[in-house]
């Protein structure tokens, strides 16, 4: 399924608060709006439309992926100079303050997202009028609602550390200037309290693709147990998932990431993206119902035949030689992960390529799991790619399972080797590079496996900071002060919230 936008005129961001003055006591908001607060949430598919508008900003805050290996040891910022997407740059070179347009844009995307949801729980019980709307559906709906406001806030908090936790309504304009920074083991005891809910009310299967399901809920369940260290119940969480049988490592690893891949046996969850409603508004780059961080990945310059598959784009986001030797002779994923533009001209001459060397930061590598393609965008072609982002996989659930094992108060290495070994055997096509160690040796080959498997998809920063290895393995990262990013200058002037020590 691709997620479409809605907009529903006065709905959300224009409702006026009622006055209580004499003056205003008869005063009917339909003056003003043609919509209002009144007027929805009156039948199922009010309901169902507004789910739509809680998935919408999974959309906008898809520069968490990007950053998440730029600010890694797997990929630098690139780009066309030092001052092309300056916000990426600083992050690269960890020299990022807390003005940075890019954290500002996921800060406000997520607070979208859970604003969003939390008008939906509002009115649950009954809309603003008192009514109570009952529907066949309705619990495995609010179960996506549950999900959508957890994975919003489980990535605010392994962004930024402590921030505003609020549920039971969406925030006012007024309200917002009064926020406070909520303990992350606080939000993280909310996130689980929601993924716990949808694991309950959402149904195994969806009949549309790329909706939600219990399984998904129980993966990034697993996940937000991880980032805890609560290794025994991340470990039974992500079993779960794996014991129901419901999803298979694909045979081509590299298949995953064509568009006719895309919600595939592998897929626990992917974030959805779309080129049908062709968008155009450069001023908000992320805001369109496409991949706007597919076009950064792209050659610059890039031209040829009609046969070769690849569009031309920014060259940002691109893979370091340091990650490319990581993978070991045979390891079929490199080739997946990493394009070596000139090895692959000279295996093309057909294709006759032309191209712009990156001329910033260049490693001769290319973001290839996300490289964008002719014939997947329309309308302002840079702006709707319609490639979905891969969030979990079948193949993240088994190496944070056998992680969770390694590391339980009662360890099972042999589970564990038998998850790690299942993602190899696909990776080498043979079980010859099987790991058959065990304990804190184990833990590392687990750990290098989650870089090899999962590279270019916006994990590694994150795994880097939450097994303590960020220091010794990222240049300029600084302990107690870059396990989390500055809360956004415009957050701390408007609502006086602390900023993170170091910034």
């Amino acid at each position: 399924m691709k997620i479409n936008s809605i907009k529903i005129v006065g709905l959300v961001l224009v409702i006026t608060t009622l006055i209580s003055c004499t003056k205003w006591v008869d005063y009917n908001p339909h003056e003003d709006f043609i919509i209002t607060e009144q007027d929805y949430l009156k039948s199922s598919s009010d309901y169902r439309n507004m789910l739509v508008s809680v998935y919408t900003p999974l959309q906008w805050i898809n520069q968490v992926v990007p950053i998440g290996d730029i600010a890694s040891d797997n990929a630098v910022s690139g780009g066309e100079n030092a001052s092309d997407v300056l916000s990426l740059q600083q992050i690269d070179d960890y020299t990022h303050t807390p003005v940075n347009g890019t954290l500002q844009e996921i800060w406000v995307s997520a607070y979208e997202g859970v604003n969003r949801a939390n008008y939906m729980t509002q009115y649950k019980a009954a809309n603003l009028a008192g009514e109570k709307i009952e529907f066949a559906g309705k619990e495995a709906l609010y179960g996506e609602v549950h999900f959508l406001r957890a994975y919003y806030y489980f990535t605010l908090v392994r962004m930024f550390g402590d921030v505003p936790l609020f549920t039971d309504k969406r925030l006012s304009l007024a309200q917002s200037r009064s926020l406070k920074r909520t303990p992350k083991a606080d939000v993280y005891k909310q996130i689980e309290a929601d993924l716990t809910a949808a694991v309950t009310a959402l149904p195994a299967v969806q009949v549309q693709k790329g909706r939600i399901t219990k399984y998904a809920a129980q993966a990034l369940l697993g996940k937000v147990y991880l980032y805890q260290s609560k290794f025994d119940l991340a470990a039974t969480t992500l079993d779960a998932v794996i014991n129901a049988n419901a999803f298979t490592l694909v045979s081509d690893f590299g298949s995953m990431y064509l568009a006719t891949g895309e919600n595939g046996p592998e897929s626990v969850f992917e974030i959805q993206y779309s080129n049908v409603s062709p968008y155009y508004n450069w001023g908000g780059a992320t805001r369109g119902q496409g991949n706007y961080a597919v076009q950064q990945c792209g050659i610059r310059g890039l031209n040829g035949s009609a046969q070769m598959p690849y569009a031309a784009g920014w060259s940002t986001n691109l893979p370091t030689q340091n990650l490319a030797a990581a993978y070991a002779a045979g390891d079929r994923r490199k080739a997946v992960t990493v394009l070596d533009i000139e090895a692959y001209k000279a295996a093309n001459p057909s294709f006759n390529i032309t191209y712009q060397v990156a001329p910033f930061k260049n490693t001769g590598l290319y973001n290839q799991k996300y490289l964008p393609r002719k014939g997947e965008t329309s309308g302002q072609v840079e702006l709707n790619y319609l490639n979905n982002f891969r969030i979990i996989r079948y193949a993240d659930v088994l190496l944070m399972a056998a992680e969770a094992f390694n590391r339980a108060t009662a360890p099972n290495d042999s589970k564990a080797q038998g998850y790690l070994n299942q993602v190899r055997q696909r990776a080498f096509g043979n079980a010859s590079n099987n790991i058959a160690a065990t304990g804190t040796a184990l833990r590392q080959a687990i750990w290098d496996e989650r870089r090899l498997e999962l590279a270019m998809e916006g994990d590694r920063f994150f795994d880097l900071v939450r097994t303590g290895q960020a220091a010794s393995r990222i240049t300029g990262f600084r302990v107690g002060k870059h396990e989390v990013f500055p809360i956004p200058q415009q957050e701390v002037d408007i609502s006086g919230l602390t900023q993170n020590a170091g910034y």
